[in-house]
């Protein structure tokens, strides 16, 4: 790669190691949590680059962050729940981007982000569901991530909410939540590519940015492993209330402007 193209993309060896270590906070989160590497990125990254330079980019290394995690969760995903969940998200999915996409974004984004806090606390303080839902609430949790997703770009809140307040075990919601976002990942970044968001500058970053990412989700699920089942759930409760919030800031800062989930 010659200078003039390195400098177009990442400007000095400044931005790229400012930039990987962002990466690398971000896929410690993903690795241990299972969620919330595209939002912390992002936030990140977006003081340093532009964004629309940075989010096809981005949904790659979350692919790239869910196959390396795949093969320690596949026993552990709740089948029965999340091809429900799946269902139900890539019918809303469409219909966030065409009819929620006219609603303010940034009140929306705020009341969502409230919505979260306020759910995470109470999930803080002892509230768990008596059963797992069935079929037709799994749809409709799914549904629901699917018109955030495709109408302000955060649709992960209500799928963590939805596996952490449940019943069962955390390596259960954990792995599940994983799948899912290997699923809307792939949905996402298949997007970028029919529309030709995913360049030649997309895998120049992603070769630069991929040894922060496979350390940091090495580091994140090892410490998963050390944690026990209930301090694991207060940490990703805390984790989201800490993303939640961070949405809320980013809203209110840049008017509502998109970020992944």
């Amino acid at each position: 790669m010659g200078a003039e193209t390195f400098s177009a993309i990442f400007g000095d060896w400044g931005t790229i190691v400012l930039s990987s270590a962002a990466i690398l906070v971000a896929a410690v989160v993903r690795g241990f949590a299972g969620f919330g590497f595209s939002l912390i990125s992002i936030t990140a990254i977006s003081l340093l680059m532009p964004v629309a330079q940075i989010v096809p980019t981005i949904f790659l290394m979350e692919i790239l962050a869910s196959l390396n995690l795949l093969p320690g969760i596949w026993r552990e995903i709740d089948w029965r729940s999340l091809r429900w969940v799946l269902l139900g998200y890539v019918a809303g999915l469409p219909v966030g981007t065409l009819v929620l996409v006219n609603l303010p974004e940034a009140p929306a984004r705020i009341g969502l982000g409230l919505v979260v806090i306020a759910a995470a606390i109470l999930m803080l303080k002892g509230f768990r569901l008596a059963r797992r839902p069935g079929s037709s609430a799994s749809t409709g949790i799914g549904a629901a991530s699917g018109l955030l997703n495709g109408a302000f770009g955060v649709g992960g809140p209500p799928v963590v909410l939805f596996y952490f307040s449940a019943p069962g075990a955390a390596a259960i919601g954990r792995a599940s939540i994983i799948f899912y976002f290997f699923c809307s990942d792939l949905l996402g970044a298949g997007y970028f590519a029919t529309q030709g968001l995913i360049t030649g500058r997309s895998f120049i970053q992603l070769g630069f940015w991929l040894p922060a990412l496979l350390l940091g989700v090495w580091l994140g699920a090892r410490s998963f492993r050390r944690t026990g089942e209930d301090a694991f759930r207060r940490w990703v409760l805390r984790i989201l209330i800490a993303l939640a919030a961070l949405v809320v800031a980013q809203s209110v800062a840049t008017g509502g402007s998109p970020a992944a989930s």
